[in-house]
């Protein structure tokens, strides 16, 4: 099988690359690689009084855990290969950041932006009920979540078609991930695969030797940064990475791509994007017509926040960034990793670097199924111990502790700082382990290869524990 030939057969051979350095029957890991299931449904909507027919996919790639976990996307790109690679992408990630849920993917072949929100919440609505009566909905076995064309309006949506379909389930709301705030959801979640893109990179950047084997140095701070694709993921990475003291010196976006040496502002940007849906005639900034350039220029950090398939043959040998950071789901083909690999480029893998979200997104799912937010039960203790702490230390010296060192000491953990610590953690966790890999064993070369074998192992126990056949 040809490299090219697709998403998943490329990912695919990036995983065949990792079972090379593990010692795992080959039955094994054909089934580990295989989608467990697929499915496609063409259903109909009356928009404007004329009846249209929309094709959607659910893939469910492993079932090893439960529920299987993953987004759906809308967009007029969406095929089979591409939700059966994400589907499986899911599982890895889930896996390396010890995520307790299988890998599935969904997918509409859409253009949101043609339709109207009514339009919209009609054709969701009837989505949403052909894949529940399948059972590719529900907070037991298969739970979706936003994605490329998809927010928090849209989960909404689904979980309300749920909650019709199932009304005795008590954990109803916890078929979907990814609501609003005020039907379930959880703060944080909105930001939460690029402020993971970022607590990946201030991990990386704690490891002194790790960060001069990439040919970098020092910390964050000063570092020059292309991010392409400003959307949810990119936006989130690039705001976190600038108040970190990094400088945003290229954004790329569809119509094209900006870039300044002295920095770019990611709030004016976004704002300017937002409202003109393009970087075009945005001031202050050279334009780059052919957006795709920005990815070669001269920084040290490139993170491609995009679709997948950014980084191919065609533009490996040109890039020239030393450490790429993978915030995009499979922006890397494997002939272009191939490539940068041969160069000596350090790349944080997509299976690790965008698992922000589907970590946020278990957090919403127990806080779901559990009926209560985190904070609840211990914020007042936590405070009143704080003061206790405050009132001791000021007995003990004499002096009053100034209002904005108290003040820390005195509030508890609210839900988003209980949500921000558990990204924070889980993200440093499953860098050590991918680290501790490539370190540790010789026939592991780079960190995508110990990302897979570090999942792949995991998977591997699961399905050997509870018998190959489960």
């Amino acid at each position: 099988m040809s490299p090219q030939s697709g998403f998943f057969a490329s990912l695919n051979h990036m995983v065949d690359r990792a079972f090379g350095a593990m010692d795992l029957p080959k039955g094994l890991t054909e089934q580990i690689k295989a989608t467990r299931s697929l499915y496609r449904v063409n259903f109909p909507v009356e928009i404007g009084g004329e009846v249209r027919v929309f094709t959607g996919w659910r893939a469910v790639h492993s079932e090893h855990r439960l529920p299987a976990k993953g987004g759906i996307r809308y967009s007029p790109m969406v095929n089979r290969d591409e939700i059966e690679a994400l589907a499986a992408l899911m599982s890895y990630k889930c896996a390396i950041v010890d995520v307790p849920f299988g890998g599935s993917k969904g997918g509409l072949e859409i253009d949101p932006a043609a339709y109207s929100e009514a339009d919209l919440r009609q054709i969701t609505k009837r989505f949403a009920y052909e894949l529940a009566k399948k059972g590719y909905i529900s907070p037991a076995e298969n739970v979706p979540a936003p994605d490329v064309g998809t927010a928090e309006r849209e989960m909404a949506w689904i979980a309300d078609t749920y909650r019709m379909l199932h009304p005795h389930d008590l954990n109803a709301l916890a078929c979907v991930t990814g609501k609003p705030v005020t039907q379930g959801g959880i703060v944080g979640r909105t930001e939460a695969t690029g402020r993971g893109v970022h607590y990946a990179l201030a991990e990386f950047f704690r490891h002194p030797e790790d960060v001069q084997a990439a040919g970098l140095s020092g910390t964050l701070a000063g570092k020059r940064i292309v991010v392409q694709g400003l959307g949810n993921v990119g936006y989130h990475a690039a705001k976190f990475l600038q108040e970190d003291g990094a400088l945003i010196v290229g954004i790329g976006e569809r119509d094209g791509a900006l870039w300044s040496d002295k920095g770019l502002d990611v709030e004016s940007v976004r704002k300017f994007l937002s409202e003109s849906g393009g970087v075009a005639n945005y001031g202050g900034a050279e334009f780059i017509a052919e957006g795709a350039r920005v990815l070669e220029q001269d920084c040290d950090i490139l993170i491609p926040a995009a679709l997948e398939n950014q980084l191919t043959a065609a533009n490996a040998e040109r890039i020239r960034a030393p450490l790429i950071v993978e915030a995009a789901n499979g922006p890397t083909t494997f002939e272009a990793d191939e490539i940068l690999r041969r160069r000596g480029r350090t790349i944080l893998p997509d299976i690790f670097c965008n698992a922000g979200g589907v970590t946020v997104s278990y957090f919403e799912w127990v806080k779901n199924v559990s009926h209560i937010r985190f904070g609840r039960l211990d914020r007042r203790l936590e405070e009143a111990r704080g003061r206790q702490i405050v009132a001791i230390v000021e007995q003990a010296t004499g002096q009053r502790i100034p209002e904005h060192l108290a003040a820390p000491l005195e509030s508890g953990a609210g839900e988003l700082d209980v949500v921000r610590s558990g990204l924070d953690d889980t993200m440093r966790l499953a860098w050590n382990s991918i680290r501790e890999i490539r370190l540790t064993r010789k026939n592991v070369p780079d960190y995508r290869t110990a990302a897979f074998v570090l999942a792949l192992d995991k998977i591997a126990r699961a399905y050997l524990e509870f018998g190959i056949g489960y």
